[in-house]
């Protein structure tokens, strides 16, 4: 094992830029290079694609533990869904001499480093960054720990304004087809109501509509203050904006929508992101040593772990039962009581 490249795919997440440094660290200590791909995967079936290549120098990452984003941007790759996509990308390696590939990011990163096995016989690694913690096998994904964090720090100030004028508010926030995010943010910023797709299915919208516009109005009576609901993206159709008018619309629920969007993904990661990200950088080096390949990264009950790629990507991970447990059966029936 000469040399390893590595690249960061999809969406970004606070810590990423901590694992790229664990990975050129621990590789340096093994007298491995490490070669960084620009762009996602587009930097190794890019036409260009020497110039979206670049060593990985210990200075160059000696600084970058703190920073959001990642130093060796991201992106979507189409291309890598086509069998010539593929072809290019397993060529580019094979001149850039690469024995042995790391990938930081989620499901479709993963599926791209399926992929590319059937065209390109070296080792390949995944370590799990994504704010959506939705990947199988580990108990957290780099980023979740900041974006919550961040949706925390942006929902205490949305409630300031909301108990100043007794607003109801409905918070959209990310994580795709995930519940993770809404459930942690909903319960540490004491949200009377949490929509997500574990406990809030909407299989019959006007009825769903009907018992949440039952529910508000019951906890308003002689209330004052605040009421913030925390919806999870992707469950109501037309999101948060489209719940706020329907419930205006049809149950006189005057509703403020806000949408945290973009701004969970950024900022600087908080210290259990960096030690995660950090952590799971160095497992991936010792595991691509090892003769590892076809695997992903992954931290179980405090301990290291090796995790098929194909098993990862099965979004069995649910949220867990104690948490909608505690809040359907007692936060949300304490907030509505509360007066």
């Amino acid at each position: 094992m000469k040399r390893i490249g590595i690249l960061t795919s999809g969406g970004d997440a606070p810590g990423m830029n901590a694992a790229i440094r664990a990975v050129v660290l621990a590789a340096h200590h093994h007298h491995i290079e490490v070669v960084g791909f620009y762009h996602g995967f587009n930097g190794l079936v890019c036409e260009e694609h020497i110039a979206m290549a670049e060593p990985l120098t210990l200075v160059k990452v000696n600084s970058i533990i703190h920073l959001g984003g990642t130093i060796l941007k991201s992106a979507r790759c189409q291309l890598m869904h086509e069998e010539k996509g593929l072809k290019i990308a397993a060529k580019t390696l094979n001149e850039h001499d690469i024995d042995g590939l790391i990938v930081i990011g989620g499901d479709g990163s993963f599926s791209g480093l399926l992929a590319l096995k059937q065209h390109w016989s070296g080792r390949m690694i995944g370590i799990p960054g994504t704010i959506d913690n939705d990947l199988d096998g580990t108990d957290y994904t780099i980023g979740f720990a900041t974006a919550v964090n961040t949706g925390i720090e942006a929902i205490d100030k949305i409630r300031d304004t909301a108990d100043a004028f007794e607003r109801i508010f409905i918070v959209e926030l990310m994580g795709r087809h995930s519940g993770h995010i809404t459930f942690n943010v909903g319960i540490a910023c004491a949200a009377e109501q949490v929509l997500s797709f574990e406990n809030f299915p909407v299989d019959d919208q006007q009825v769903r509509l009907l018992q949440l516009a039952n529910e508000i109005k019951a906890a308003q009576k002689n209330r004052h203050g605040s009421y913030i609901i925390v919806i999870a993206e992707n469950l109501w159709p037309g999101g948060a904006f489209e719940l706020a008018k329907q419930l205006n619309k049809q149950a006189d629920i005057e509703c403020t929508a806000c949408l945290l969007g973009h701004i969970q993904r950024g900022g600087s990661p908080i210290a259990k992101d960096r030690i995660l990200a950090t952590k799971m950088g160095v497992a991936a080096v010792q595991a691509i040593i090892s003769g590892e390949s076809n695997v992903m990264v992954a931290e179980k009950n405090n301990a290291m772990h090796l995790i098929a790629l194909d098993e990862a990507i099965k979004h069995q991970k649910l949220v867990s039962k104690q948490l909608i447990d505690a809040q359907q059966n007692i936060l949300a029936l304490t907030a509505q009581t509360q007066c």
